[in-house]
């Protein structure tokens, strides 16, 4: 069995493990009020996907 012949540095490994990290998720703005949204969804402040009405969101 293949064993290491010395200990991997903290940098070597950090360097290998840089792109294991948070993402932002993909903003875009809503057509119909213009507020911010995950793409592919329904938006949370109107309720309108695709230019329908799909959920009867209640305004403060």
């Amino acid at each position: 069995m293949a064993v290491p012949a010395r200990k991997t540095s903290k940098s070597r490994k950090r360097n290998r493990r840089g792109h294991i990290k948070l993402q932002t998720p993909g903003l875009a703005p809503c057509p119909n009020c213009g507020e911010l949204r995950v793409s592919h969804r329904v938006c949370p402040s109107c309720g309108y996907y695709d230019g329908k009405q799909v959920l009867d969101v209640k305004s403060k």
